[in-house]
């Protein structure tokens, strides 16, 4: 194991955390604000933890087995949250540290769930420093889903690789180019938000922090209310376009942009999740309809913002749609596990996985009907191996059990079956909010226990990092020589 390759990438991590807080900082320096020291003193800090790293590991050849993937791709979001987690500590919030570790944990990745109250009065730097945060992590999850995933074959991600690296290979060989290329068209569409938010009658630093935090499907916002706050159509239809748009494969955009390729309609898991959302939002929207409480158009508007916030596991909310019934919560609760697409910014099961296991089930279906056939699984047009299905099979039991554990973990706590089985499918799904009046879109994370508040980190963790990245490290196989 090369452990100074893992010291040299962790201090070049540790030190961008340190050079991005000095933004937060000289915005609250800017008006005045008391908070500018605590995200300056941790900038400096942070330069000078990641710098020594850098220096006594500056000599060594940055080339990584998997074995150093996995292990510096677990302490990457670990040690970088607690990092991050620093200056909401130092800040005026009145945060424990655990509560600062949480909200760092679920900034990072992109989860959205909060233990902040009053965040209208909150200083600007803070309100951004969130932000950032998901603009950060967002990027970062991207970067992992295309070029480490596939790389270590977790969850039927090499199946991704095969689609989308293949063609790459020519145009953008080294990761650091492709890197390069997401940042380019990541940081274009955060600019067009941003744009789109205004016009729409956002003032500049609300829109620049709902682009972020929308790009990012991460659903922090600067105000209590999340996205309700602004009650207007125009923005809410918006932020459902950039919502989606943060959920699609970036390797598309990246071969639209640099290879003039548009191939966003033969996507077989956009065109999946595309008959997701009609079925969800066309069911849901004539159930609210017909209860009479909004028109058509809000009924829609409603249905459509809340069902896209959660299946892209962004965590906006517009209102409190767990008042709109026993079936809309079951509704919410399933979506909460979808996910959108791999090679997104989108956490959870993510559709290429749903289409393949019912393909799965398809084929055993015609297997029992015709004892003597011969039935290929194919996805994108390619034949799956029987390695790539039992990866993703594998995946999902994995995320079913890790559910159930951590589901059973919190109900230790002291917490109700609602909010303990809600908390655990948000979390692993990275979503947001969960279901009930403790968790749900008008509720916080606030009241919970230290305890549970860990087991959730742990559990936006381990569903960031698809479960198996983590999992491997407690492997004793995986230590020795």
């Amino acid at each position: 194991m090369k452990f100074q390759v893992i010291g040299y990438t962790l201090g070049i991590l540790i030190t961008i955390v340190g050079l991005a807080e000095m933004v937060p900082a000289l915005i609250d320096f800017k008006i005045g604000h008391e908070n500018a020291k605590a995200f300056f003193l941790n900038g400096i800090l942070c330069v000078f933890f990641g710098g020594s790293l850098l220096i006594a590991n500056r000599n060594e050849v940055q080339q990584f087995t998997p074995r150093e993937a996995f292990l510096l791709t677990s302490l990457s979001w670990v040690l970088v949250s607690v990092f991050c987690a620093m200056p909401l500590y130092m800040a005026d919030l009145g945060l424990t540290y655990v509560d600062a570790f949480f909200e760092a944990v679920s900034g990072l990745t992109t989860t959205g769930s909060t233990v902040l109250t009053g965040l209208d009065e909150a200083s600007a730097g803070v309100l951004f420093w969130r932000s950032l945060m998901q603009w950060i992590g967002g990027l970062g999850v991207i970067a992992f889903a295309i070029i480490l995933l596939p790389y270590l074959k977790v969850g039927g991600m090499q199946l991704f690789r095969t689609e989308a690296s293949g063609h790459m290979e020519k145009v953008m060989p080294r990761s650091a180019e492709i890197v390069l290329s997401l940042m380019k068209v990541y940081g274009g569409l955060t600019a067009i938000c941003v744009l789109v938010f205004m016009y729409g009658g956002m003032g500049f630093f609300d829109a620049i922090n709902h682009a972020m935090t929308t790009i990012s499907t991460g659903g922090y916002s600067t105000h209590d209310a999340s996205f309700g706050f602004f009650d207007s159509a125009f923005l809410q239809y918006a932020a459902v376009v950039f919502m989606l748009a943060g959920a699609l494969p970036f390797v598309l955009y990246i071969r639209f942009v640099f290879q003039g390729r548009f191939l966003f309609f033969k996507d077989e898991q956009i065109r999946a999740l595309a008959i997701l959302l009609l079925f969800f939002v066309g069911g849901l929207t004539f159930l609210l309809w017909s209860s009479s409480v909004y028109g058509l158009e809000e009924s829609f508007r409603h249905v459509l913002f809340n069902i896209v916030s959660v299946i892209t596991t962004t965590g906006y909310a517009t209102t409190d749609y767990t008042d709109w019934g026993g079936f809309a919560v079951l509704s919410f609760l399933i979506v909460t596990y979808f996910g959108a697409c791999a090679g997104s910014t989108s956490g959870g099961v993510k559709v290429m996985r749903i289409v393949i296991a019912m393909r799965v089930v398809s084929r055993q279906f015609k297997t029992l009907l015709y004892p003597n056939g011969v039935f290929v699984l194919r996805y994108q047009k390619r034949r799956l191996d029987d390695y790539t299905i039992l990866t993703v099979l594998s995946f999902l039991s994995l995320y079913v059990g890790a559910n159930v554990i951590l589901t059973i973990g919190l109900s230790f706590t002291g917490l109700d079956f609602e909010t303990s089985l809600s908390g655990a499918a948000t979390a692993l799904a990275n979503v947001g909010p969960g279901i009930g009046a403790v968790i749900g879109p008008a509720g916080n994370f606030s009241s919970l226990s230290d305890t549970a508040k860990i087991m959730l980190c742990a559990g936006m963790i381990i569903g960031r990092l698809e479960i198996l990245t983590l999992l491997v490290l407690f492997s004793p196989i995986f230590w020795k020589k």
